[in-house]
């Protein structure tokens, strides 16, 4: 009913009972096995499975494959098909109730997208990788992701008028009883109506200046005042004033917004000297840290954004597609160019006494580690910096049990990188009277600066010989010049 391949973990048990003669109880046994990839257990099987296995011990005699006419090497082939199938799969049932939650949730991301990608972020709040990749795919598929704010955001992740409302309970530093005490106090007084007035609305006593500032930082309070720089300036002063003006009305006094004076749209105590005060505001990539730092993930934006479309034309890669090398094709020492921005640097002493660096480079879909090494390290120190925005070009390495990574042959800064000229492969041509392996050494060093995926055919004039470099590139202005200073611009 499958067509001959291995599906089912009972298809196993039926291959063992009808070409081994096994009993359903000693089958039951070599599913176990397998799928708990007992070796001991499984080694000991096969050669009951191939060759048989007399009764004893009280248990039933194993005729074998062999004693039933099939070849030994096909015998000992299909039991290793069986223990490769058995490392991933289900029962029957099993197998169908997962097919019935993939249907269900594939028709809920179909019909009510917000919901379900909500629902998705929320049980995921803590883990900031699975939120960005979450966060990219809503929008691919239309669905605006919004970001924290003091009045709409609920604990959870939540779905309104087909956005997403960032949840609070993803906000760093905000727990479970600040958040019980925003929800309390909104229901009890309405939605914040300023800054000072949420100060006021909240039992002080539940609330720390750690979660303000957070919240600050991550935009919650972007719908009352949208100068981030102008409350982080105030906030510590504001919750002390309020502690202060509630001991004072446990003693009888004032409460803390009565009937004097003015602040910021609101009726306070006389007591209250804080002025939020008119100051610039963070800058846009200020802000977009802030977010990132609290966030764990950027929601208004992205640092890269005015890059994006500059970086896709550049890039052969990106790390998304490197957290999975083997479903995209990618092998270790391919040569790749990825823009993205710095976003730390660790130097470090050789044993030979040079400096090495690694590098986390940021592109729009997550980071990934570069390794600059010391010959490589002199050329490029002074572009390897924190939030430099550049263009990476060098090697994949894929190591077992390891995310992969790149081995840095060149890093430009991207405002001099020259983007590509034109889709066109390259040809060139070695002069005669020109050393010829010394050519092809500068033109190889030459195509590792610039990694594309423009293939280099390379032809000489003795001979009149071609092949194609094993490197592809991508022909910038800069390539072309360096090309030409070797062979000429002719060639």
């Amino acid at each position: 009913v499958t067509y001959g391949c291995l599906v089912y973990q009972e298809q196993v048990m039926q291959i063992v009972r009808d070409l081994a003669g096994y009993s359903y109880g000693r089958s039951d046994l070599v599913r176990r096995a397998m799928s708990k990839k007992k070796a001991d257990v499984m080694l000991k099987e096969e050669q009951y499975f191939v060759y048989g296995r007399p009764a004893e011990d009280g248990q039933a005699a194993v005729k074998g494959c062999i004693a039933n006419g099939i070849p030994e090497d096909t015998a000992k082939e299909i039991f290793a098909h069986m223990v490769s199938f058995a490392s991933y799969a289900f029962n029957k049932s099993h197998a169908a109730a997962y097919a019935v939650v993939a249907y269900e949730t594939a028709w809920l991301k179909c019909h009510y997208p917000a919901e379900f990608m909500a629902a998705l972020m929320t049980s995921v709040s803590d883990d900031p990788v699975k939120i960005a990749k979450y966060i990219r795919n809503c929008r691919d598929h239309g669905v605006e992701v919004l970001p924290p704010d003091i009045n709409e955001s609920s604990r959870k992740f939540t779905a309104r008028g087909g956005a997403i409302r960032f949840g609070l309970s993803g906000i760093k530093n905000v727990g479970d009883g600040v958040i019980e005490e925003i929800i309390r106090a909104r229901g009890a007084r309405g939605k914040f109506k300023d800054f000072p007035g949420f100060i006021d609305a909240l039992d002080i006593s539940k609330i720390n200046k750690k979660a303000v500032e957070s919240l600050i930082k991550a935009g919650a309070f972007d719908s009352l005042n949208p100068n981030r720089a102008s409350l982080m300036a105030v906030y510590e002063d504001l919750i002390d004033t309020a502690h202060d003006v509630s001991r004072n009305n446990v003693a009888g006094q004032i409460s803390l917004f009565g009937d004097f004076g003015d602040f910021g749209g609101t009726d306070i105590g006389q007591s209250m000297t804080v002025k939020i005060p008119d100051i610039r505001d963070f800058s846009r990539q200020a802000k977009l840290e802030m977010e990132r730092e609290v966030l764990g993930v950027y929601v208004s934006g992205h640092p890269l954004d005015d890059y994006r479309e500059r970086i896709s034309g550049i890039s052969t890669t990106d790390t998304e597609k490197m957290q999975h090398p083997d479903e995209n094709g990618i092998r270790d020492g391919e040569r790749v160019a990825l823009g993205a921005m710095i976003r730390s640097v660790r130097s470090v002493i050789t044993k030979k006494n040079q400096i090495m660096a690694f590098a986390q480079a940021e592109d729009l879909y997550g980071e990934t580690e570069v390794i600059v090494f010391p010959r490589t390290y002199e050329n490029v120190k002074s572009i390897l910096a924190s939030g430099r925005i550049v263009v990476i070009g060098g090697r994949i390495q894929i190591r077992d049990d390891e995310e992969a990574r790149i081995i840095a042959d060149d890093i430009t800064d991207i405002d001099d990188y020259h983007a590509v000229e034109d889709d066109r492969d390259v040809y060139l041509t070695i002069p005669e009277g020109i050393d010829e392996n010394k050519a092809l050494r500068a033109i190889s060093g030459v195509i590792s600066r610039y990694p594309g995926n423009r293939r280099v055919y390379i032809q000489l004039s003795r001979n009149g010989k071609r092949f194609v470099a094993d490197r592809t590139v991508a022909p910038c202005s800069r390539f072309s010049a360096e090309i030409h200073s070797i062979i000429g611009k002719e060639q």
